[in-house]
């Protein structure tokens, strides 16, 4: 009975892996970009880049140069200066004497029934000067000077509410940063190859385009104001279609951001946008956790026959079982590095094959952790 659900386990895994890493995951992997031919016809519409900032004092005098290096003949930037303690006010007084276009809005305090960051966001959005809104956080810095113009292209030519692009981290040498870009990297193969199979479900905000007229229409954040996440993949979770929205697979429409240096770091961190997720529609959650359940009866299958041929010495079933583990280990590595190809231009160093055994014990312990936690926090 016991070597019959080794097998059940393993051919489950085998079948839905193949799945998601031929058919879902090879979406992006065999992504074809192509060139909007309306670019330099339609007249360029005016975008608000809106930050929300929180004691960033460091970050915004390098973003905020940065952000005016931007290609694009009409836009400005917010930035929304919440409860800072440093010298982000002077910060801005100071800047925006250098850049014309540069605003920004301070919040002293932050009502009790709502969560910081999406009241943040809110106040930016409500004051912003244009329809068009695009996202990025402090710590992020655009990847090139088409940023803008890329990121916004969907809504400002194509009539799309949201254009979704991918924000990525600088690259390290260390086990941390390998495990921060897989990580990284196969939540956009989720978001990214769902999104193109007219499915979108989730984005991240350091990287996001939506019009203000929607965001305010809709109430965006009414009943998601009491979750100290979610002001972006709950957003999109619940209001993006296969019709309303867009994907940007462009490097030159990333953002980088400053990955966390230690683990208790991340940690903080991924606690919060795995809690999140419990709060995705049910389809949405099937999603991942479809792939996430095969994936651990893949290796729990696979390693117990491996072993248990092992020692009995059953070499030819052994083999066969090994030789299905090493294809698909060559799929995890082709799907991860194609994507990364497609998305930013090259095959970020990220240890796949380690870090893929290591996805057990991060989605189901954490993963797990995230889902109880009520203690979660922006800054």
């Amino acid at each position: 009975m016991g070597l019959f659900l080794l097998w059940f386990f393993f051919g489950i895994g085998v079948i839905i892996q193949l799945i998601y890493l031929l058919v879902i995951f090879g979406r992006t992997a065999w992504f074809k970009s192509f060139t909007n031919s309306s670019q330099n016809q339609i007249p360029a519409e005016g975008v608000t880049v809106l930050v929300a900032a929180h004691n960033e004092l460091q970050n915004l005098k390098v973003l905020i140069p940065k952000l005016f290096q931007q290609d694009y003949p009409k836009f400005d930037v917010m930035i929304v200066n919440d409860r800072s303690t440093d010298r982000t006010k002077r910060l801005l007084e100071e800047m925006m004497a250098i850049y014309p276009k540069l605003r920004s809005v301070t919040i002293k305090y932050t009502p009790n029934h709502v969560t910081a960051k999406k009241y943040a966001l809110t106040l930016g959005i409500k004051v912003a000067k244009n329809d068009v809104i695009l996202l990025t956080d402090a710590d992020c810095m655009p990847t090139s000077d088409q940023w803008i113009r890329k990121m916004t292209a969907p809504v400002r030519e194509n009539d799309k509410i949201f254009s979704i692009g991918f924000s990525g981290y600088e690259v390290k040498s260390t086990l941390l940063n390998k495990w921060i870009q897989f990580e990284t990297m196969l939540t956009a193969l989720f978001y990214f190859s769902f999104g193109l199979w007219k499915a979108p479900f989730m984005a991240v905000g350091r990287n996001l385009c939506y019009r203000k007229s929607f965001f305010l229409e809709v109430k965006a954040f009414k009943g998601l104001w009491h979750l100290e996440g979610g002001d972006d993949d709950l957003f999109i979770n619940q209001y993006a279609t296969g019709k309303n929205t867009s994907l940007v697979i462009d490097p030159e429409a990333n953002t980088t951001s400053i990955p966390k240096e230690s683990w208790k770091e991340y940690l903080i961190q991924k606690k919060r946008h795995l809690n999140a997720g419990k709060y995705y529609r049910g389809e949405d959650k099937r999603k991942i956790g479809l792939f996430s359940l095969s994936h651990a009866l893949f290796w729990i299958g696979a390693l117990g026959l491996l072993i248990y041929f092992g020692l009995g010495q059953e070499w030819e079933q052994f083999l066969i079982v090994l030789g299905i583990v090493l294809v698909r280990s060559f799929l995890v590595v082709w799907a991860f590095k194609s994507a990364s190809k497609k998305i930013q231009g090259t095959a970020t160093p990220m240890n796949i094959l380690v870090n893929d055994l290591m996805y057990l014990g991060y989605f189901w312990v954490l993963g797990t952790i995230s889902y109880q936690s009520k203690d979660i926090q922006w800054k």
